[in-house]
């Protein structure tokens, strides 16, 4: 008598209660074609998720080709403000061809739209289609010469990718791209310039300045291979304080070699080579942490990684031309007040570096 009650009310349950419609696939999928002679896309979007964008009560409406058809514009113009390409560092717009393909057996209709570059060395490319569903997914390929060259899976959470294509265009992208970032890195990263300026505070020849920026640039460029390889890894909590710390070093460094210099000149020694090199290391992993973040392409590993290097040499030879050219003005107006100049900035220096130290030990969680 129990089984036959719970038989019973399940029977009355479901015959009273509401269908529930939940969404079948949270899919859309994104084919862009680069070809020689023109670069084209399809996009294909479920039926459940047109609807409800169109405002359709029924998905399985739009699997009849006339109301497919009939509503395709009003389909493309939701689409198309929520799909956004650029080919080569240009905004690209998408030429929709207008038309609807129905593909019954998967729920779903296919868009088409060209582009109008042929072949782009790089595609930037963010989309987030159907936001009104926050696990819906947009699965990416990119074919070249009709090889699929790359497969991406897009959602709310991570719906930018940029692609990298093969051959010379590909490449001189690559390299554009990534010099240009090694040289925005540095020129935005004060404890990097400021860490440089402290080593180059006491002058010194135009051979000895020369050496203390190699020491630098062969230390960092060692540690920023082996972390963005990801042979090494080394957590940015340690990294970041590390780095605060090597500026308050330097800072330090210069107050006590002057002091040494007055006392006995003749044994005062510069270690400002060897503090570039061993704190390079350090700097390197927070240059490969920014690397990463921006990503490196794998079919272009190589260019890519020895590109943001160059950037970096770049941008890192600019700062020191200005700050050596100003240190060498100060000498010449006043030597005296040269040395008083170096003094303070040491003293800055260090005290710029123990605040960021503070900062990222206590306060990076805040």
């Amino acid at each position: 008598m129990r089984l036959l009650r719970t038989l019973l009310l399940v029977l009355v349950a479901g015959a009273v209660a509401r269908p529930l419609t939940a969404h079948p696939v949270p899919f859309s999928y994104l084919d862009l074609n680069l070809d020689a002679d023109a670069t084209r896309g399809a996009l294909v979007v479920h039926d459940f998720d047109a609807a409800h964008e169109l405002g359709l009560d029924d998905p399985q409406a739009l699997l009849d080709r006339e109301i497919a058809r009939a509503r395709a514009h009003d389909l493309i113009a939701i689409v198309a403000e929520r799909l956004h390409l650029s080919l080569d560092g240009s905004s690209a717009s998408p030429a929709w061809d207008g038309s609807v393909e129905v593909l019954e057996d998967r729920q779903s209709l296919r868009l088409r739209f060209d582009l109008p570059t042929a072949k782009p060395g790089r595609i930037d490319l963010d989309a987030v289609l159907f936001p009104y569903d926050a696990v819906h997914q947009t699965f990416v390929n990119i074919y070249e010469a009709g090889r699929l060259e790359q497969q991406a899976i897009l959602d709310a959470s991570n719906h930018r990718l940029t692609w990298y294509s093969s051959g010379v265009q590909g490449r001189w992208a690559v390299v554009s791209a990534f010099v240009k970032s090694g040289i925005e890195h540095i020129m935005i990263g004060p404890d990097h310039l400021l860490f440089l300026l402290g080593l180059l505070l006491l002058g010194g020849s135009i051979w000895r300045l020369a050496t203390i920026v190699t020491a630098f640039t062969l230390g960092h460029s060692v540690t920023l291979t082996l972390a963005a390889l990801d042979v090494v890894r080394v957590s940015p909590r340690l990294v970041e304080p590390a780095i605060a710390l090597s500026i308050v070093v330097v800072g330090v460094d210069n107050l006590l070699s002057r002091g040494k210099a007055a006392d006995d000149p003749a044994g005062a020694r510069d270690i400002r080579p060897w503090l570039a090199a061993a704190f390079g290391l350090i700097h390197g992993f927070g240059f490969a942490a920014v690397l990463r973040e921006v990503g490196l392409p794998p079919a272009a590993l190589g260019w890519s990684l020895a590109a943001f290097n160059v950037g970096v040499e770049i941008g890192q030879l600019g700062a020191v031309a200005v700050m050596v050219a100003l240190l060498a003005a100060v000498r010449r107006y006043d030597v005296a007040w040269a040395g008083r100049f170096a003094v303070a900035g040491s003293m800055a220096v260090s005290a710029a570096g123990l605040f960021w130290f503070v900062q990222r030990i206590w306060f990076s969680a805040l």
